[in-house]
């Protein structure tokens, strides 16, 4: 199974509609991820300018800092995470949270903000 029709097979699991993520666009993402810490966590904002939308960070917090995210072309998360590269095709307003042995996914219209 191709990236493509794994990430279709996530979106179909958890009736969400896939929305393709293109890797030569940016996610914002923590440096802990390429630590190896998990969960890994995901949310998907709407993508503007040259970012597909993602964040991806790991650990059990999100931090405030205005430096916790950096950009990142999501061609490389296949080096720095490939775990999450089967989520990357959930829609905006869509988070995950995983690691080798758990996965959740849902839907948080909040993260869409005023666009609902």
């Amino acid at each position: 199974m191709n990236l493509n029709d794994k990430q279709k097979d996530v979106c179909s699991r958890f009736g969400a509609s896939f929305v393709g993520c293109d890797l030569n666009l940016k996610v914002g993402i923590s440096r802990n991820v390429k630590d190896g810490l998990r969960p890994l966590n995901g949310l998907r904002v709407s993508p503007e300018g040259d970012t597909c939308g993602w964040y991806i960070w790991a650990g059990e917090k999100m931090s405030e800092e205005p430096d916790f995210f950096v950009p990142l072309h999501a061609a490389h998360l296949e080096d720095w995470a490939p775990l999450v590269m089967p989520y990357l095709g959930l829609p905006p307003g869509w988070r995950f949270l995983v690691t080798e042995a758990y996965e959740d996914v849902w839907e948080d219209k909040q993260l869409l903000g005023d666009e609902q």
